[in-house]
């Protein structure tokens, strides 16, 4: 009887007791209404039109840029190969920065992951070791870096190239959050300055730059105690040279100091980056913490909430822009095929003028490779076409290139035509200059993309028999 009294009267005390905590839990969690109101996570897609307009960009790159591809080889040029996967991904956000600086708190932070299984772990050591994909999945479960590299539907497949030591450190979680039907997160190990690579047991900076080719935002996360750019840090940052647009520079945990030593140190962590951005105007940095729980007392919380705002609508826009940017982005990489393909040609030309019946093919060759302009090998590509100088790939780059494919393995452009298919050339030109733009104005004036496809006739133009004789 004396435990039944006892059982009666302690239940009720640890529900209240429950209850408290619970109360004092949410007095010092933040306030999380503004990440959804910024990122409209409550507003419905057009996920029709969306999927039409990702399905006519397939097929545009599929009939008129990878047949160019695949013949001239460019993607031993360039090392990256635009699978299925890749053209339908959904966005990328890659976090970078030093070790325990708070990026895998502010992933748990945007998703609300605090207190739940799936929350990434966080601590003040150095705590991710992995490359960890989050995305988007019908339900909560954690899938081997192996599987997101044998599965072709994803665009992790090429990840295999890096060997089976990085796809152990390769990690994904899939979970459902509206956030994450239209972007996915990629959490990075922490830069340790005194490890060497061979120390990761994979090329961890190949690893990098693959992610920082394909991401559309980089959030390049610091703290207050780690300022200082080391030579792991400087490499980064020259990965990086390209991609100033996406970059943002996060100063985090900014309420663990007072205003003024703030301002120090965000002098000092702009004097430490501003050599290595490669851009005419100040880098911006966003200064406030990210992480779930209320900003410290007599910090100016209006300022890093502001500065969070701003931020989050950086990612908006991205998020917003995803199909814009996947046309244009396949454009580039159009316009890059096109400039490897006529280069190829003209280095075909010259060794075929250059020849006769006694000259030795490989001597021939050799002097070509070696001295391009001697020959007037891009010098010609500027004057006959219109390509711009500061788009010519590096001339040494066609030296490792001809060291592996022979010149006598490809053909003229000339001879790139055939009846039913038509002449390459002509194809990613016209999916350069006519469809994609094509594709990308029925976007932005909101008609459905699949009622101005121009792959069949030209965009409006008939198809000509050019075999034909007038």
């Amino acid at each position: 009887m004396k435990i039944l009294v006892s059982l009666c009267v302690f239940v009720p005390l640890l529900a209240l007791a429950t209850a408290e905590e619970e109360a004092v839990l949410e007095s010092i969690l933040r306030d999380r209404s503004h990440i959804e109101e910024t990122l409209r996570l409550a507003a419905d897609e057009k996920a029709g039109d969306y999927a039409a307009a990702l399905q006519r960009l397939r097929k545009i790159y599929h009939n008129s840029i990878r047949p160019m591809e695949q013949a001239y080889k460019y993607n031993e040029l360039r090392q990256h190969e635009i699978s299925d996967g890749e053209i339908t991904s959904k966005p990328m956000v890659l976090f970078l920065g030093p070790w325990s600086v708070g990026k895998s708190s502010m992933i748990n932070y945007l998703l609300g992951l605090l207190d739940t299984p799936y929350q990434l772990y966080t601590g003040a050591e150095p705590t991710t070791s992995e490359f960890t994909v989050i995305m988007h999945g019908e339900k909560i479960r954690t899938v081997e870096g192996i599987v997101m590299a044998a599965d072709s539907s994803r665009s992790f497949s090429p990840l295999e190239k890096f060997g089976q030591n990085f796809l152990e450190k390769l990690v994904g979680i899939e979970m459902p959050h509206k956030l994450l039907e239209r972007v996915t997160f990629v959490d990075t190990p922490g830069i340790i300055e005194n490890r060497k690579q061979q120390e990761r047991g994979y090329p961890f900076n190949d690893v990098c730059q693959w992610f920082i080719d394909r991401a559309d935002l980089i959030f390049v996360v610091f703290d207050p105690t780690k300022l200082d750019v080391g030579l792991e840090l400087e490499m980064l940052f020259r990965q990086l040279k390209g991609r100033e647009s996406q970059i943002r520079i996060i100063l985090n945990k900014a309420d663990s100091l007072a205003t003024q030593d703030l301002m120090r140190v965000y002098g000092a962590l702009f004097w430490s980056l501003a050599p290595l951005i490669n851009v005419t105007e100040p880098p911006r940095v966003y200064v406030s913490s990210f992480w779930p729980y209320d900003y410290a007392p007599d910090t100016s919380r209006d300022l890093f909430k502001r500065e969070e705002i701003s931020l989050l609508e950086d990612l908006n826009q991205v998020i917003e822009n995803r199909l814009e940017n996947k046309i244009a982005f396949i454009r580039q990489h159009g316009i890059r095929v096109r400039i490897h393909a006529l280069l190829v040609d003209r280095y075909v030309q010259t060794f075929k003028e250059k020849m006769s019946f006694f000259s030795d093919p490989e001597l021939v060759f050799k002097e070509i490779v070696e001295d391009p302009d001697k020959f007037y090998i891009f010098k010609s590509i500027l004057a006959k076409t219109n390509v711009s100088k500061f788009d010519l790939p590096n001339r040494d780059a066609y030296r490792d290139f001809f060291g592996i494919n022979p010149v006598s393995s490809f053909k003229q452009l000339s001879a790139q035509c055939s009846y039913i298919g038509g002449c390459l050339l002509e194809k990613i030109e016209r999916a350069i200059t006519h469809e994609l733009p094509s594709l990308l104005s029925s976007i932005n004036s909101g008609k459905n993309p699949t009622l101005s496809s121009c792959e069949a006739t030209g965009c409006g133009e008939k198809p000509k028999n050019r075999y034909r004789r007038n």
